[in-house]
């Protein structure tokens, strides 16, 4: 998974990553299902375990252009799991009771507790990237943002929090036929939004904007990953491979009982 990892301070220039690319796996799309089912499976394993041994944090962000699949992946990638120990939070405009506080105070109250895995799909890093994009803040603030971020996900790794950032990496047109399949699908209108189109217009911004974001960001800690993601299948594939891994990572184990059972006979 090092060919999607990006590296401390590691120039980016998305253009040069390929939304294509299937390099991990070289079976086709029904293989790459089989293994994903396989992967669920061993997911819903670790989570369990997790839980359990109520240790360990696990914070999994989800950053993408519109219809870029995060809601696709949260579906896939978790199928199975046990919602218990789950959680997905969903970062929008900002309320009038935010905007009064910092950009990060309705962030940190959403990070995991102990034995949890939560799902941020958008998150803190909108306040990089629409912002600047929009110009609703001037250079000066959304650019010493990137230290406030890279400050805060070290406070939580250091306090126990596995951080994981997946960047859903399409391009325009696969944009283009996932907006279209939307108007053409009476029960997924719903997603789509007039606001869409005039993001779509500043497409080269916003890849800019995401580069810069994903370069001063990504960390030992809390590293980013890109995420080819015009196959849906191979994106599902890759992110519970990545994930996979990294809980298995954490060596966790069953608590023993805390009473001795021994004895204990059900009649």
């Amino acid at each position: 998974m090092k060919r999607y990892l990006v590296k401390p301070e590691e120039k980016i220039n998305l253009d040069q990553r390929n939304p294509n690319d299937k390099g991990y796996f070289r079976g086709d799309k029904e293989k790459g299902r089989l293994k994903l089912a396989e992967l669920n499976s061993r997911l819903e394993e670790l989570q369990e375990m997790l839980y359990a041994q109520h240790k360990h944090k696990v914070l999994i962000v989800l950053q993408a252009m519109d219809a870029g699949g995060k809601d696709g992946t949260i579906r896939h990638v978790f199928d199975g799991v046990n919602p218990q120990g789950v959680k997905v939070a969903s970062f929008k405009v900002p309320t009038p009771e935010e905007l009064d506080r910092d950009y990060l105070w309705r962030i940190h109250k959403h990070t995991p507790g102990k034995g949890e895995i939560v799902i941020f799909n958008r998150s803190h890093y909108e306040d990089v990237l629409v912002v600047r994009v929009k110009g609703f803040v001037p250079g000066t603030v959304w650019r010493r943002r990137f230290k406030h971020i890279r400050d805060f996900e070290k406070l939580l790794a250091d306090e126990g929090t596995t951080i994981l950032k997946f960047f859903l990496h399409i391009d325009q047109a696969e944009q283009k036929e996932r907006f279209q399949a939307r108007l053409d699908t009476p029960h997924k209108q719903w997603k789509f939004r007039h606001g869409d189109l005039e993001d779509r217009k500043l497409w080269d911004d916003y890849m800019k904007a995401y580069a810069d974001a994903l370069s001063k960001t990504s960390t030992e800690s809390a590293p980013w990953y890109i995420i080819p993601s015009n196959r849906k299948w191979y994106r599902n594939l890759v992110i519970s491979r990545i994930l996979v891994d990294t809980l298995e990572g954490l060596d966790m184990c069953f608590p023993e009982p805390e009473e001795d059972l021994e004895n204990v006979v059900i009649e």
